[in-house]
């Protein structure tokens, strides 16, 4: 059975068995989720303010650190993965995900979560404090999870918009916990660890890509004032940026394509590319990638009681390319102070900055800027 986590903020560590509670023929689950990093000019994934802009979440999502200025630097962004049950029959559920070199720092619904910081104490004032990765173990675990099959329970809403709530429109069994109902368990963190691939930008703008660990797809994207391009890579290369003569549409066709192959049913797919259709596709360069199981595994351990007949868990990996032709327009639009344009770049732009010997203090200079806004 499982031992339970420590309280929120606790500092004890994490021990976590293998269920060996009774299997259930009846019970599946799906998993889809993001890591995003940020590439170095070595090619390596490289620290960054990881949390990023935490405010695209409705206010009854749990939060870390919410209401406080937290800097949470690391070199992953776990993002949004949902976790999906179906099953023909109600049944109580318990799932347990260990994050080894990060915390947790959004959930939904209701759960226990831990932070370990490896015997580190944290100030009773959490406000601009700066988190290192490197010596956390953190987890997330629900309990009396009530899978509910044929329910039409009233799921909370926020009239903001919202990236959390595509992720509904799928054929999964509605859930519950502690009187808080959901289509979906959902969590977020930051972590610090190698990603299975490097790219590295070469000085004529190709990039160098290291398939670490037979990565399956690897997709090349470039948006530049709309325009948008992308092309499927195999093995270890070296390429050229690809050509911005695509569409949307198309682009998401082969998404969910790739999704559904890996397992994921096609409302799944449809509803992973659409909460981060303003994301994915944003102005710059990245690597989209399906992140190996076994990577997943080993970067993100679960366990779940009544352990499913079957579990698919299907993870994109994301990785920013600072390429000469975004730190150009960044010189452009820092020297001529247009934020319009400095704000695509949202939470990437202090890497960037970092990457053309610029300070943030520039973007003082530069009246509308907002670091935030994607």
């Amino acid at each position: 059975m499982f031992q339970r986590v420590a309280p929120v903020l606790a500092i004890t560590a994490i021990f976590l068995t293998a269920a060996d509670g009774p299997k259930s023929q009846d019970l599946t689950i799906h998993e889809w989720g993001t890591f995003t990093s940020v590439a170095g000019a070595d090619g390596s994934a490289i620290q960054w303010n990881s949390l990023g802009c935490p405010d695209d979440l409705p206010g009854f999502v749990n939060s870390f650190g919410r209401g406080v200025k937290v800097n949470l630097f690391g070199t992953v962004r776990m993002e949004t993965p949902v976790l999906y049950f179906y099953s023909p029959r109600e049944l109580t559920a318990h799932v347990a995900v260990q994050f080894p070199h990060g915390v947790i720092t959004e959930w939904y619904p209701k759960a226990q979560v831990s932070l370990d910081q490896r015997g580190a104490r944290l100030p009773p004032n959490l406000n601009g404090i700066d988190f290192s990765m490197r010596e956390s173990a953190g987890a997330v675990e629900w309990s009396d999870i009530k899978v509910q099959p044929g329910a039409t329970p009233k799921y909370p809403t926020e009239n903001k918009a919202s990236r959390y709530y595509p992720a509904r429109e799928t054929d999964a069994t509605p859930i519950s916990v502690d009187g808080q109902a959901e289509k979906f368990l959902f969590y977020r963190g930051v972590g610090h660890f190698h990603v299975p691939l490097s790219a590295r930008v070469l000085n004529d703008g190709k990039i160098l890509i290291g398939n670490n660990a037979a990565v399956p797809n690897i997709i090349l994207f470039e948006n530049r004032g709309g325009k948008l391009g992308y092309r499927n890579v195999t093995g270890e290369t070296a390429i050229d940026p690809p050509v911005l003569d695509s569409t949307f549409p198309r682009l998401q066709k082969d998404l969910e394509t790739m999704l559904v192959e890996q397992g994921l049913f096609a409302k799944e797919a449809h509803a992973m590319v659409e909460t981060w259709r303003t994301s994915w596709f944003e102005e710059g360069s990245r690597l989209l990638y399906i992140v190996p199981p076994s990577a997943t595994a080993a970067m993100l351990p679960v366990q779940i009681e009544p352990a499913p007949q079957k579990i698919v868990r299907v993870f994109v990996g994301r990785i920013e390319l600072i390429t000469p032709a975004t730190t150009n327009v960044v010189k452009a639009a820092i020297a001529e102070r247009d934020a319009a344009t400095l704000n695509l770049y949202g939470r990437f732009i202090d890497p960037i900055l970092s990457r053309i010997g610029a300070q943030g203090t520039s973007l003082r200079q530069v009246p509308g800027f907002a670091r935030c806004q994607n």
